[in-house]
C-alpha cells in the first residue's frame, strides 16, 4: 500500500527550528494515534507523513547515548568555527550537520506502513545506496554500524558518507539521515563521528572530485526514497 507524505524542504534552517518543526509534526501524529480508531475513516489519507529535507548551519549533535568523549573541542574553539552543539532525543552517538549536506527528516507512521524499526533504518539506507549508485558510488552498509559506506570491511579504508539517527515512540518516526554532498569535510575533525575513532568521512564532491549539483543530488535522494518506501507525494 502507498503511503502519503507531504515533502517539505526547508532550504538552510536552524538546527532547533528545524528540531521544533519536526517534533510538532511527529507530536501531532502521536497525539491522533491515541484517540479513538473508529473517529478515523482513512488515517493514510486524512494523516500524511512528511518527508523534510533542510541545511543546517554548523552543528553538532549527540544521541541520547552518546558520549561527551566523543566532542573533543572546547566551547571556545567551537565557537571560533561559528558552531553549535544540542543533546538530542535521537539514537545513536555524535555527528556534525552543516552547508552542503542533506539532512533528511521522515515522520512517518510505520503502522500505516506496515514495517517495523529495523526495516525502516535498512529502507533508508537502500535509499542511500541507490542514491549515490546512480552518481556512481558503490555504497554498502558495515556490520555494528548504521549508515552508508564505502568500502565498508576495508580495514583502513571505511568511509561514512550518510549518517542515520532516529527516534520512533508508537511506530512513529523522527530525525533521520544526513548526507553528505558538499560538505566540508574538516569540522568532522574534532568529533569521533558516530563514536568511531577508527574510520573516516567522506563526501560526494570528495570522492568524485567535483562539486556536485546540489539540486539535482535532492532530486535523486527524494525519488529514491519515494520508490523504496512506496511514498505518494500528496
Amino acid at each position: 500500500m502507498k503511503y502519503n507524505v507531504n515533502f517539505k524542504d526547508l532550504g538552510l534552517r536552524d538546527y532547533k527550528e528545524a528540531w521544533d518543526y519536526q517534533a510538532e509534526l511527529f507530536n501531532n501524529i502521536i497525539e491522533r494515534k491515541t484517540t479513538d480508531r473508529e473517529t478515523r475513516l482513512n488515517e493514510n489519507q486524512d494523516f500524511p507523513g512528511t518527508l523534510i529535507f533542510v541545511e543546517h548551519p554548523h552543528v553538532y549533535t549527540l544521541g541520547k547515548s552518546g558520549s561527551e568523549n566523543n566532542f573533543l573541542m572546547d566551547l571556545v574553539k567551537m565557537r571560533a568555527m561559528d558552531a553549535e552543539f544540542y543533546r538530542t532525543d535521537r539514537g545513536g552517538d555524535i555527528t556534525y550537520h552543516g552547508p552542503g549536506q542533506i539532512v533528511g527528516y521522515p515522520v512517518f507512521d510505520l503502522g500505516i506502513m506496515g514495517i517495523g524499526l529495523k526495516e525502516y533504518i535498512s529502507r533508508l539506507e537502500e535509499a542511500i545506496i541507490r542514491s549515490i549508485g546512480e552518481l556512481g558510488l558503490f555504497g554498502s552498509r558495515l556490520k555494528g554500524g548504521t549508515g552508508v559506506w564505502l568500502d565498508a570491511g576495508v580495514e583502513g579504508a571505511e568511509r561514512k558518507i550518510c549518517a542515520i539517527g532516529v527516534k520512533a515512540s508508537r511506530f512513529v518516526t523522527m530525525h533521520g539521515f544526513a548526507l553528505n554532498v558538499n560538505t566540508d569535510l574538516t569540522y568532522f575533525d574534532y568529533i569521533n563521528p558516530c563514536g568511531f575513532k577508527d574510520k573516516g568521512v567522506t563526501s560526494l564532491e570528495k570522492e568524485l572530485n567535483a562539486k556536485q549539483d546540489f539540486e539535482r543530488v535532492k532530486y535523486i535522494v527524494r525519488e529514491k526514497l519515494g520508490k523504496v518506501f512506496d511514498l505518494e507525494w500528496v
